[in-house]
């Protein structure tokens, strides 16, 4: 007869262990619950996660409020914050087909979207000055995975697309929902830096 093992430390259960038990011991059990929480880490910092701004969206980006499943799904609006749900809401909602955050003049989050910035998989040498310039700040490919998203800190006012030759640049702080695919571009941190002078360069 097979002698179970615990799913940790491959150690084999004994009698004093129950008939389902997958652990030796809680040791175990709470080093499993964390190897696989940082498995499934997202990627997406905390100072967006912690905030109560997030949506759901379709494919052609519309908004959408963060629901449960079941329920019929109605557009979300980034001047509406009764529309807007947790981090955990919009991550768990089966609505739709991904996230957004929502921009708000009460804090200081900027986003700088560069339009196709990537071909073949490959950044543009336009692309790549702006980055070249950037503190450490998070940055993630944009859903249809030739755009990026630089997130951080800073002020933009009235949002604006700036477009110069082959550049395409929209700089936003509020009053604007931005997809978030929780997918960094090479290996970007987790955290949000003063953008700032970066943002005075393009406006």
């Amino acid at each position: 007869m097979r002698t179970p093992r615990c799913e940790q430390c491959d150690q084999h259960l004994g009698a004093r262990h129950a008939a389902n038990a997958r652990y030796c011991s809680g040791r175990c059990r709470t080093a499993a619950c964390r190897a696989r929480k940082r498995a499934n880490v997202d990627p997406v910092p905390d100072a967006l996660t912690r905030r109560r701004q997030w949506v759901r969206r379709t494919a052609n980006k519309v908004p959408l409020v963060a629901a449960p499943a079941g329920r019929r799904p109605r557009a979300a609006s980034s001047t509406d914050p009764s529309t807007w749900r947790s981090h955990q809401e919009a991550t768990e909602s089966p609505v739709g087909v991904g996230r957004g955050f929502v921009l708000s003049e009460t804090d200081d989050l900027v986003c700088i979207d560069l339009d196709h910035a990537i071909t073949d998989g490959a950044l543009l040498p336009w692309a790549r000055q702006i980055l070249d310039q950037l503190p450490p700040t998070y940055v993630e490919v944009s859903p249809s995975g030739t755009g990026l998203h630089i997130w951080g800190h800073g002020t933009v006012g009235r949002g604006r697309r700036i477009r110069r030759g082959d550049r395409c640049i929209e700089l936003y702080d509020r009053e604007r929902y931005v997809t978030i695919t929780g997918r960094p571009w090479a290996g970007a941190p987790s955290v949000l830096g003063d953008l700032t002078e970066v943002l005075s360069t393009l406006a």
